[in-house]
């Protein structure tokens, strides 16, 4: 899906920026920053005091990665390859972005979903090097000393969990750390933020996974979740303390946190601090921007869709409530827009009277009854959606008589499984496309493989995953000095395709790559000129592709070679009369 990206990647024999650093010998090497393994030139290697410490051999940065793609290909177990490569980013950081650049089709679901789930659930097992902060219910009062302690100085994003629902597979503890150190690697490699300026951050309440508790191996707080207000209070001092050390203006992106608390923070924090919650805002994005790729198959406007939740959580009412938006900006009213939303969750239909207490953010969802509805199939035949979004992380509850009745009730149905990982998706790729003989509108959170068919044609699966939207949305946000993060920009990234799963999910085989700086310049722009009133980067910048190249990352190894230049003109002699 991805190799169609045009990526230029070049060797740090032809590029090269000078840098100086105070650091010399071995530490220079065992730093991942400004550690080139075997890529130090010769008079590096004697000026830094490191000459003798490696092999003779000088290479370039393309044989090192082609060293340790080879050795990648060996690997078969997805967990291997994850440690392999956080092997790499621990002693060479441009390389490992260099490795996860040039095969991001193969190595995104590595460093991301699926396999990141498997390496949270095994982190204990599996740990060699601590990565991120980590801070502690028992660390109330003395967070802002805990974030002294990061030695980075100019962090402009950090990505927190409390770990209590990763992906689908609940709540991992501490365990949950490898999400933000996945998110933030994505960051760095689809976005070009620069690793140093992504803070991930694991806080650590306790867990009411009876499993990890009887761990000997696990690595938090041997405890149940405190859900009292000194919760409330350590998330009250950790968002004070990242703006306090790092700037009003610094990212904060809330992850995995348990429904109730995803919506409670996001309410308590959006307008305060400059924060989102990625599950929620990040998912809708991805979703609404599939609805509005599909139109051009579908023939049906944004206002002409009827969509079918499985599940009604955060991800299930962020993506509703965004439709609602896109749906309202083509001139419905938020009250018609709201009817063609419907939500079944583990209690059956969202509808009035039913006896289950329906939460406060999901009453705008709430509708009369439609009839006998007592499973998911029965809603999709009464209800007749022209879409169907799974949320639920329940598995495989989109079965073929779903399935082929959504194909029976549309030419084109749309059916998006975005559960993480793969084995909690709403239905396989295989089901979808050949149920349907090929004519529904698939996407996925994580990816399944093509699909081959009956009558010859070989169907590529589109991925769904807000892995598409968080990169970039931070990126633009960072750029533009954004202080409050609205739905808006949500809204405008879904419309202008800053996501890039989008076109693979209409299967036209249209050209694209990562975030471009054309993208990104267009979503900047935007985000200016529309008079969002949220862009607060002054002065702004009067070549603004110039300045979003420039502020965008590369993977290209620096020289350490102190500046050396000549003073024309100048005699060391003293003046003789």
């Amino acid at each position: 899906m991805l190799s169609r990206l045009s990526m230029s990647v070049r060797p740090c024999v032809r590029v090269c920026r000078w840098v100086h650093t105070k650091e010399k010998g071995k530490p220079l090497m065992l730093n991942p920053r400004t550690n080139k393994g075997m890529a130090f030139t010769l008079k590096e290697r004697q000026i830094l005091g490191i000459h003798g410490l490696l092999p003779p051999k000088i290479e370039t940065q393309d044989t090192q990665a082609m060293r340790f793609q080879k050795n990648l290909k060996k690997m078969s177990d997805p967990l291997q390859k994850y440690i392999y490569l956080m092997g790499i980013q621990e002693r060479n950081e441009r390389l490992f972005y260099r490795v996860l650049m040039e095969d991001i089709e193969a190595l995104m679901p590595i460093v991301y979903t699926p396999t990141v789930g498997l390496a949270c659930t095994q982190y204990g097992h599996i740990f060699r090097r601590p990565k991120g902060l980590f801070i502690s219910i028992k660390d109330q009062g003395h967070i802002r000393s805990i974030l002294d302690n990061w030695p980075e100085t100019s962090v402009k994003a950090v990505v927190v969990t409390d770990g209590e629902r990763i992906l689908g597979l609940g709540d991992l503890g501490l365990y949950g750390m490898g999400i933000p150190v996945g998110k933030l690697c994505l960051y760095t490699a689809c976005a070009g933020i620069r690793p140093e300026s992504c803070l991930p951050v694991c806080i650590d309440v306790g867990t009411d996974n009876e499993k990890l508790l009887r761990d000997p191996f696990y690595m938090g707080l041997y405890q149940r979740r405190d859900r009292s207000q000194r919760y409330d209070d350590l998330i009250d001092e950790f968002m004070e303390a990242v703006v306090d050390k790092y700037g009003q203006d610094t990212l904060i992106q809330f992850e995995d946190f348990g429904n109730h608390n995803a919506f409670r923070f996001l309410k308590k924090y959006r307008e305060k601090y400059c924060t989102f919650n990625d599950d929620i805002q990040g998912t809708a994005s991805v979703a609404l921007a599939g609805l509005l790729a599909a139109q051009r198959v579908v023939g049906k406007s944004i206002t002409e869709h009827k969509v079918l939740f499985l599940g009604a959580g955060e991800a299930a009412l962020g993506i509703a409530n965004l439709i609602v938006m896109a749906m309202m900006e083509s001139g419905m009213s938020q009250a018609e827009a709201r009817k063609k939303i419907w939500m079944f969750d583990k209690y059956g239909l969202l509808v009035k009277g039913r006896a289950y207490e329906t939460d406060s953010n999901q009453e705008g969802f709430v509708h009369p009854d439609p009839g006998d509805v007592k499973s998911f199939l029965d809603a999709v035949n009464v209800i007749k959606p022209t879409a169907i979004i799974g949320v639920s992380g329940a598995g495989r509850l989109f079965t073929h008589d779903v399935i082929r009745a959504m194909g029976s009730l549309n030419e084109h149905p749309i059916i998006f499984a975005l559960s993480n990982p793969t084995a909690k998706a709403e239905c396989t790729a295989e089901d979808a496309y050949s149920l349907t003989q090929g004519r529904c509108l698939f996407a996925s959170g994580s990816p399944f493989a093509p699909v081959s068919l009956e009558d010859g044609r070989i169907l590529t699966p589109g991925q769904g995953n807000n892995a598409y939207i968080f990169p970039g949305v931070a990126l633009a946000v960072i750029l533009s000095g954004v202080r409050h993060i609205s739905d808006t920009v949500f809204l405008e990234a879904a419309k202008t395709r800053l996501c890039f799963f989008l076109i693979c999910i209409i299967q036209k085989g249209i050209e694209y790559r990562l975030i471009s700086p054309q993208k990104m310049l267009l979503f900047y722009q935007n985000l200016n000129q529309k008079n969002f009133g949220m862009a607060f980067r002054y002065p702004e910048p009067v070549d603004k592709e110039a300045y979003v190249r420039s502020v965008v990352w590369n993977i290209n190894y620096d020289s350490f070679l102190p500046e050396i230049y000549d003073w024309p003109g100048v005699s060391h002699s003293p003046m003789v009369d």
